[in-house]
């Protein structure tokens, strides 16, 4: 591409020769020093001059024509989309308020630099997505995007934000195109192309060269340290505000457990402490008032979630925004969801025997979150397609072997923690010799990820008792793969900062609101 290069003309050339004193001219350098205030209007008013208004407005956008050309991003993080997946919708949501705000502060009047900005977004397929490969997602369909934000205008903040994610730019091409349109017959458009200032001009100017600072702030990626020292304070403020209420959590926990005989208390998404503690003093002021009705959940584990009703893996869900006369029709009906639970394992049992001995389960941290009726019916239509094919499979030839059904592809596959993904709508034909066919490498995927995680949980130990953190996690979406890596390179660091804080390996760097820190799991040093 040509640029256009525009030379300043040195003062020493248009300039008398003066005594120089002190490498500074002895002449009286007032008039020289008001050239220079004023020189930003005069090189504004010099490119008004040179360059066509349509060419300059063809170079910006607008906050409105950046929502626009935002929309195919916009429809491909959505959180209303990802309402199944409870952990993937709140990281959009948070990294989507973050990203409002930087584009607001990137259109306010008299900017200078703002701070590189690091967003993760987990993005659907879309028509618009252009990926490369099947293997940029994961069996639920969308992948985790993580890019930095360090643009200096909205054109080139919007066309980053697009290309990260793989989607489409043709649209903000045809928005330019359609501002070029509008120049006026005739107008000659030689300097169509990039402007490129020499760098005598920035030195003679005091300017920054934005060249060199878009590759001052390429370089400046976030290092685990620096962003540890930075919001140590701001963690440690906020889990200390956080200890009473974690305390008074873990007694509800307990307490509630015993007076219920449950099994466990969950939650499937990750609120804060206090909603937690007021979930808890909820569910507590309900069996004081009707301990009767609570009789039905002995035994079962309650998750408290979006809505209430029973889970896929026969767990009791209880819709946080519901009211006390929702959980008690709830828990009314429960005898009718165990007979159905009894019936759905009966039904993969069923399918277990048709395929060989191959085990149906439900994996709640690679699924989307499924009713106990929803579930059912997915696997009643698979058991019918089954039986009108009746393909032979050898009795308990994929014994040992696990598969999960998904309802959103067409073709299976293997996994690589070792089950098979299998559509309900496939041909069960071409499944019979997926199946037989991929065995082998199923059986060494299971025993890898055997051990892979004995390793892993070995590495969480040894960073817990190193750094004498409270809490090493990771979230669902960390594989054992990732975790090992991380925490390989975690032992090989003095942090003492972690001492005492609980600590979350994710894909991005946060506080949480009751002091938990997120690292990424592929942080850099």
């Amino acid at each position: 591409m040509c640029h256009l290069v525009c030379h300043p003309t040195t003062a020493s050339a248009l300039l008398p020769k003066l005594p120089v004193i002190n490498g500074f001219l002895e002449a009286d350098l007032q008039q020289y020093i008001e050239m220079f205030f004023h020189m930003r209007s005069i090189r504004r008013l010099c490119l008004e001059n040179i360059l066509p208004p349509w060419l300059l407005q063809s170079r910006t956008l607008s906050g409105a024509e950046a929502v626009n050309a935002l929309r195919p991003f916009y429809f491909a993080v959505h959180p209303d989309f990802f309402g199944q997946h409870p952990r993937e919708r709140e990281i959009n949501e948070n990294s989507l308020k973050r990203l409002s705000a930087y584009l607001e502060n990137l259109q306010k009047p008299g900017w200078k630099t703002l701070k590189p900005t690091q967003l993760t977004f987990y993005v659907r397929e879309t028509e618009q997505t252009t990926l490369e490969g099947p293997e940029l997602l994961n069996s639920l369909g969308f992948r985790a995007v993580t890019f930095t934000l360090h643009s200096r205008d909205l054109l080139n903040t919007v066309l980053d934000i697009l290309n990260s994610c793989n989607l489409s730019t043709e649209h903000i091409q045809s928005m330019n195109t359609n501002v070029t349109s509008q120049a006026p017959k005739g107008a000659k458009r030689t300097f169509d192309r990039p402007i490129k200032w020499d760098k005598t001009y920035y030195s003679f100017t005091g300017f920054r060269d934005p060249e060199e600072e878009l590759e001052k702030v390429q370089k400046m990626e976030t290092s685990l340290i620096s962003w540890l020292d930075n919001n140590e304070k701001s963690a440690i403020k906020k889990l200390t505000d956080s200890l009473p209420l974690r305390g008074e959590l873990d007694r509800l926990k307990e307490e509630l457990s015993h007076q219920l005989l449950l099994s466990d208390i969950r939650w499937q998404r990750s609120w804060g402490v206090a909603h937690r503690c007021s979930q808890l003093h909820s569910l507590g002021r309900l069996a004081q008032q009707n301990l009767e009705v609570l009789q039905n959940i002995k035994g079962c584990t309650i998750i408290f979630t979006d809505r209430s009703g029973m889970s896929a893996l026969g767990h009791v869900m209880l819709g946080t925004m519901d009211v006390h006369h929702h959980w008690t029709k709830l828990f009314e009906r429960l005898p009718s969801y165990f007979d159905l639970r009894r019936r759905l394992v009966l039904l993969e049992e069923q399918i277990s025997q048709l395929l060989g001995g191959l085990q149906v389960v439900y994996l709640e941290e690679l699924q989307p979150a499924m009713t106990i009726e929803e579930y059912y019916s997915v696997l009643d239509c698979f058991h019918g397609r089954l039986l009108q094919s009746r393909v032979p499979f050898h009795p308990r030839s994929l014994r040992g072997l696990r598969m999960i059904l998904d309802s959103d592809r067409y073709t299976p596959s293997l996994h690589e923690l070792g089950h098979f993904n299998v559509p309900i709508l496939c041909d069960p034909v071409s499944l019979q010799w997926f199946l037989f066919t991929k065995a082998a490498q199923a059986r060494d995927n299971m025993k890898k990820k055997e051990e892979l995680k004995t390793i892993e949980n070995d590495l969480i130990d040894a960073s817990v008792e190193k750094f004498s953190l409270q809490k090493l996690y990771k979230e669902p979406s960390i594989s054992s793969a990732q975790m090992i890596d991380c925490c390989k390179r975690l032992l090989q660091q003095s942090l003492p900062s972690l001492q005492g804080m609980h600590l979350c390996v994710s894909h991005f760097y946060a506080v949480m609101q009751d002091g938990d820190l997120c690292i990424p799991w592929n942080w850099k040093s």
